[in-house]
């Protein structure tokens, strides 16, 4: 019963989500703190002794920065909100989950966990500037903007780094326990999915001028950057010879983070486009698992 609810997790949590807006969107005040929990749970399993910073890196945090800047600017001229909800799903840090799909899949775990920590950084310190020119908040004056975006976003991402490497050198009989709750972070990730589900549907249902075809579009460009972004990401891994871990470290999205932001940020609608990346990055990522099975069970064989 655990191994199903585990495996079917993401369809039950936006499933419950969807369903009961009406209740989960009255929760939607909660998702920062949940975010940060998850982070901080997740950055106690990392040394910062067994960090390796490598020039993969430069060029991921680049294609992710620019490339969210160059989508917008591409499709804002035609439809503004479109191009919000493109940028969402490339701006979008590296999801924590990602180095379990590495090592599965026989990547450098140690190279994509230092990039998930470089990508909550790049984000942190990049996103403010970002929405400061779009969103709710680009009206505002631009130093204003910028520091009250700063405000939520820097200590969301960053915070968690922080307090997880003092639970570790200060704190050692906390940081062990908080290791040996592993599954609490799934359990989390679990809850702040059905929440930031409900808050979408609950715009959706509630807007007063509804433009189904912008979400369609909005949900297909996540698809498109989706399979940009692992493809991009195995180019350049390829070179470096980690070809597997740059797929995943650019394509594999933290969509939780993606939804909050575009919801708080940027027209709430944009949350469409992370929402939908959800399920596409998802079914990439069962298509390469079932690939790596199968040519292991060749491998066996033979």
């Amino acid at each position: 019963m655990l191994k199903f609810l585990k495996n079917w997790t993401l369809p039950i949590a936006m499933l419950t989500g969807a369903i009961g807006y009406p209740f989960f969107s009255l929760l939607a005040p909660s998702t920062p703190t949940l975010i940060f929990v998850m982070l901080l749970f997740t950055f106690c399993k990392v040394s910062p002794r067994e960090l390796k910073f490598e020039k993969l890196h430069v060029w991921l945090i680049l294609i992710q920065l620019l490339g969210s800047v160059l989508i917008y600017i591409s499709i804002a001229a035609f439809n503004p909100v479109v191009a919000e909800g493109a940028m969402i799903c490339m701006l979008g840090p590296t999801a924590t989950s990602a180095a379990v799909i590495t090592g599965m899949l026989g990547g450098s775990i140690s190279c994509l966990t230092t990039y998930t920590l470089l990508s909550n950084f790049a984000v942190a310190l990049a996103a403010p500037v970002i929405f400061s020119f779009m969103g709710t908040h680009s009206s505002l004056p631009f130093f204003h903007s910028f520091l009250f975006i700063c405000e939520e976003v820097i200590p969301l991402l960053i915070f968690p780094f922080i307090c997880a490497w003092i639970l570790q050198v200060k704190f050692p009989k906390i940081h062990r326990k908080m290791l040996n709750l592993h599954m609490a972070s799934f359990y989390l990730w679990a809850v702040a999915l059905a929440i930031v589900t409900g808050t979408m549907i609950d715009f959706l249902v509630h807007q007063q001028h509804p433009n189904y075809m912008n979400e369609v579009m909005i949900a297909a460009s996540g698809l498109v950057i989706c399979c940009l972004q692992f493809f991009l990401g195995k180019v350049i891994g390829g070179h470096y010879k980690n070809r597997i871990s740059g797929g995943q470290a650019l394509g594999q999205k933290n969509t939780i983070l993606a939804i909050w932001m575009a919801q708080v940020y940027l027209n709430p609608i944009a949350s469409v486009g992370p929402a939908s990346y959800v399920l596409w990055q998802n079914i990439i990522n069962s298509w390469q698992l079932w690939k790596k099975r199968k040519k292991d069970e060749v491998a066996s064989r033979g």
